[in-house]
Order: C-alpha cells, then structure tokens, then sequence
C-alpha cells in the first residue's frame, strides 16, 4: 500500500523513475504519470520515448511543465500518481520566472491535499562539484531547498544509487 507521499531521490540516471514506477505498478491503482519534462531537442525526445517504452501501457499521462497543483487537484483515491520530475518542474519554474517561494509552497500543499497518493522524482544534485556559474549555484540550493522540504512531508523517502533502494525514511511501500 502507498503511502500518502512518497519521495525517490538519485542522481541523474540512478534508477530512480523505474524504482517509483514499480510503485506505482504494485499499487494496483489507476496509474497517473504527470511529466514535467519540456521537449527542447532531440536529446530530450529520446529520454521521453525511452521513459514512455519503459512504463508500457496502461498510464494516463498529464503534461504539465509548471501547473502540477493543478494536475494534481482531480486526482482520486483510486488512483496513484507519478510526479517525473521536481527537478524539472523546478528548472521551468525557474526559467520561466515565476516565483520560486509561491511556486514552491503551492506545490507542497497541493502533495498534501491530494486524495490519490503521489510519488515524487527528483534528483539529488548536491553531492557533486560547485558549479562555476551563478544561475547553476542558485538552481543547486533551490533543488537542495525543494528536496528537503519534499522530504520532511513526505511518509516515506527513498535513495536510489546504481539501482538500488535505500530506505531513508518510513517504510518500503
């Protein structure tokens, strides 16, 4: 059974979308994929296409790069959602000039209002080098901002290194 919120951390190609779409597959509810991934080039399209042929059939997918509280108000308790991914939703927050505290804060409560449970991607990018440039320093302590607020509501948080799941708050669902 999936809790209310659930938080899958990684690094970027850790196995962490395939380990939430397991979640979600296992629920036995209606699978909701919200993708937050904007197609800029051919690079991104393949991710997508890949990402898609992964899941296979049976989801409903919403597209919605910036208005997840929005995708997320219908939702029902007989289906499961998949968030993919904060880290993407907060570059085209970000990029799009919005504003980051309101933008933030409207998100966390529409996680918390959701009648469905939700499952929430996002990659972990503080563990590596200073980025040399200031808009990546910035979007570096945003995404470290967003994690951890992501992390102190969700029920449960899981790390995803090389494929494999660490626990780090809560319980396996």
């Amino acid at each position: 059974m999936l809790p209310p919120l659930t938080l899958v951390l990684g690094g970027a190609s850790s196995g962490k979308s395939g380990v939430a779409e397991k979640l979600i597959e296992r629920s036995g509810l209606d699978k909701i994929y919200v993708a937050t991934s904007q197609i800029w080039d051919e690079e991104t399209q393949f991710r997508v296409d890949r990402h898609v042929a992964q899941r296979g059939p049976g989801w409903q997918t919403i597209e919605v790069p910036v208005d997840v509280p929005d995708a997320l108000a219908p939702c029902t308790n007989g289906q499961a959602v998949l968030l993919d991914c904060a880290t993407l939703w907060l570059t085209n927050v970000m990029l799009g000039d919005h504003d980051l505290e309101t933008a933030q804060a409207s998100l966390l409560t529409a996680l918390a209002a959701c009648d469905a449970p939700v499952v929430v991607v996002s990659n972990e990018v503080g563990q590596g080098i200073v980025p040399e440039n200031a808009l990546a320093r910035h979007f570096r302590e945003a995404q470290g901002r967003l994690n951890i607020a992501l992390a102190a509501q969700a029920d449960c948080v899981l790390h995803v290194l090389a494929g494999l799941v660490d626990v780090r708050k809560g319980e396996m669902p």
